[in-house]
């Protein structure tokens, strides 16, 4: 008896479904997750924030001593320079304000990720550097974009709801 007859749609089938395993680990992969999140938050900025009075400029990356870093988002105005660092992550979040390492806990499965705090300090003293302005000048702003919950108290000027950023309201002129 000739196997092929049986075979032939099993290995069809099969061939359909490589693809599709490969797209959902890709789509799984902290590299496109972090992509989708940075697109997510240019999308709010465009369209909830006033083009007359704000600008923005996003995946930048600036010298520094030690190489080179790279930035999420800069957004400016006449009121102030907001430098925003992205994370797209979902689970608990685990992390104090001097810790090196955060920690990010979906059910059993446990990462640790760069401080974003910390990170984006480095970009708001890199900035500042590069256009000789004053501290007060440029304010960092962490966002998380995902079903994300901290379980560790946030930062003095953090927000209960992290994982909705608030903008500016176009029609208010803010």
């Amino acid at each position: 008896m000739d196997p092929t007859p049986v075979l032939a749609p099993l290995v069809n089938a099969l061939w359909r479904l490589i693809p599709l395993a490969l797209l959902g680990a890709l789509l799984r992969s902290s590299r496109v997750k972090g992509i989708v999140g940075e697109h997510l938050v240019r999308l709010a900025l465009r369209l909830r924030l006033d083009r007359e009075t704000y600008r923005s400029e996003q995946d930048l990356t600036l010298p520094t001593p030690d190489g080179t870093t790279q930035i999420d988002h800069v957004v400016v105005s006449r009121y102030r320079i907001f430098v925003i660092e992205t994370e797209n992550m979902k689970g608990w979040i685990f992390g104090g304000e001097r810790q090196a390492q955060w920690t990010q806990k979906i059910y059993r499965h446990t990462t640790r990720f760069q401080n974003p705090l910390l990170q984006n300090n480095k970009h708001v003293r890199v900035l500042q550097a590069l256009l000789d302005v004053p501290p007060e000048t440029i304010h960092s702003v962490i966002t998380f974009v995902g079903d994300s919950t901290f379980k560790t108290p946030m930062p003095e000027n953090g927000s209960s709801r992290p994982s909705r950023p608030r903008l500016p309201n176009r029609n208010r002129g803010n």
